[in-house]
């Protein structure tokens, strides 16, 4: 049985956004990711503390991520500070878009 990783990368500056096994370390759900901070591989992904709500995974903030130069990617992510229960891999993880436009992702079996 094969393994697969990810690396999730800012494709215009080259940027790698997190890096890790697919699961539970990085846990695709909806064509999203969720990223527990053990794969983060950056700390330039900052809440900006615009809310969101989803009516069944609850209460969450936008993410921009701070790129040199002091430009800005608004709300390329998200994470739940108010996570529904029944879903732990949610948990106070920072999630993104699998399809997002400024995101490369990349999957290979180990």
């Amino acid at each position: 049985m094969s393994r697969k990783k990810v690396r999730i990368t800012h494709a215009r500056t080259g940027t790698v956004l997190a890096e890790g096994p697919l699961g539970w370390g990085i846990t695709p759900f909806e064509g999203n990711f969720y990223i527990r901070r053990k794969y983060l591989k950056t700390d330039a992904l900052r809440p900006n503390f615009i809310p969101g709500l989803c009516v069944y995974k609850f209460l969450y903030v936008w993410m921009d991520l701070r790129l040199p130069g002091g430009a800005r990617s608004r709300n390329i992510g998200w994470k739940y500070v108010l996570p529904n229960p029944l879903f732990p891999f949610i948990w106070f993880r920072t999630a993104l878009p699998g399809r997002h436009p400024e995101l490369r992702v990349d999957e290979w079996d180990v």
